[in-house]
């Protein structure tokens, strides 16, 4: 197997998985090659079954805040290996995690673990319908809470707030269930609870918007969100899948300064294992099952690998003060590509926030929007991320992913790769 190159185990895999790969980012669609199939990761670099190496900014899309293999994470993951992989019973490896979460984000006062942040997404929706007795839910443009049908949707034409289908195999029924509003745009928002405020169960946004393109929002639209939710009666839920213990400890709930009244985390809360989680105010959440009415369940949740491996990479985080780290080497970084853009004449940009960074075309105002992208945005990827990859650099394979700095990137290696990339200009 290790003899064939990528291109013969991609022709292998079409033969036998949809479009050749379990996520349909990773097939690298439009971008005209065929994906690289890795063999090894460690710290801030893959290697494919080529034997080349890449420093990777994809970083399995954002879990592995610490980087690929890290030896802390590692040793404590071989450890439960060799003491439980599953129980489907109570246990203290869920139990201490949680503690340290709630003990540490007061705003989560009672959590369930769960398996992704999907399954987090699904579930605190149906808490907030039962929890109002409505049935609708509120999303915006250009957030991604993950493959939840009801969710799997669109703006759709008319009236402000209307939705369509963005997936085949949803129903017209299901879709209706769905508003969807744009985002930094305070008057359609007041628009659209005018008019359906009363059957609106959820108000669900990423307060900071990450997978398509980084839209980082303004804070007065974030405040209107919230007061919007308050004066009429509907549940704020925040997806910070993306942005929690990312951005900060606290995440966007911190940097905001908004409390919701639920929070859906996934990606870092498991090291680098399949662990999701929701929670909040504690009243909702003793509607779950089995202290309420709302049923959610699953075998592998709160898995203990997943557990323990989540909790010593948010523990070496605090000890090391990660966050501040990371965004120190970030902002050097993306300070890097910006001058080295301007050098060449290029007419991309970066966009940043803490150690997420986009790189994306000439605008003269940031990008919040959707709408606000530029058209060329798909094109002008498709180069860069072809000539980076041949340099050595791996970026997200999609022109409206974020990059992921995790503290496996050093100094030297950033300004290695801000050089490749500013060179495959």
């Amino acid at each position: 197997m290790h003899n064939l190159s990528s291109d013969e185990l991609f022709k292998r895999a079409l033969k036998i998985t949809p479009g050749g790969v379990h996520s349909p980012v990773r097939s690298f669609k439009g971008l005209d090659r065929a994906p690289v199939f890795f063999k090894k990761a460690e710290g801030a670099y893959l290697t494919s079954v080529e034997d080349k190496k890449y420093i990777d900014f994809c970083q399995s899309f954002g879990p592995l805040i610490l980087g690929h293999l890290d030896a802390d994470v590692k040793e404590e993951v071989h450890r439960m290996i060799d003491t439980a992989w599953t129980f489907g019973a109570t246990e203290i490896y869920s139990l201490e995690l949680a503690e340290w979460i709630t003990s540490t984000l007061p705003f989560m006062e009672k959590l369930r673990f769960v398996s992704s942040g999907t399954e987090a997404v699904m579930s605190a929706l149906r808490v907030a319908r039962a929890a109002t007795g409505r049935n609708k839910i509120l999303k915006f443009e250009g957030c991604y809470h993950g493959h939840v049908d009801n969710l799997l949707v669109k703006a759709g034409s008319g009236l402000a707030g209307a939705a369509a289908s963005s997936s085949a195999g949803i129903s017209e029924e299901t879709a209706r269930q769905t508003v969807v509003a744009p985002l930094d745009d305070e008057a359609a928002l007041e628009q659209v609870f005018q008019a359906q405020g009363k059957d609106i169960a959820a108000v669900i946004i990423e307060p900071l918007p990450a997978n398509y393109g980084l839209l980082v929002q303004r804070p007065e639209f974030l405040k209107k969100v919230a007061d919007l939710c308050k004066k009429n009666g509907s549940l704020l839920i925040f997806d910070e899948v993306i942005s929690g213990f990312r951005v900060g400890l606290k995440g966007m709930v911190e940097v905001t300064g908004i409390t919701p009244d639920l929070v859906t985390y996934g990606k870092i809360i498991g090291g680098g294992f399949p662990v999701g989680c929701y929670g909040g105010k504690a009243d909702l959440m003793n509607l779950v099952a089995p202290s309420g009415d709302v049923y959610q369940a699953g075998t592998l949740s709160a898995n203990p690998v997943g557990m323990r491996a989540g909790l010593v990479t948010l523990k070496k985080m605090q000890r090391l003060d990660g966050w501040n780290v990371l965004e120190q080497r970030t902002n050097k970084f993306v300070h890097a590509l910006r001058e080295g853009f301007a050098k060449k004449g290029s007419d991309l940009q970066v966009s940043a926030q803490a150690s997420l960074f986009w790189i994306h075309g000439k605008t003269s105002s940031p990008i919040r929007s959707i709408d606000h992208i530029p058209k060329t945005q798909s094109g002008d990827f498709k180069g860069l991320f072809l000539r980076s990859l041949d340099k050595g650099v791996y970026l997200a394979p999609n022109a409206y992913e974020v990059g992921f700095v995790s503290m496996a990137h050093t100094d030297e290696i950033l300004n290695q790769a801000a050089s490749l990339i500013v060179e495959s200009l």
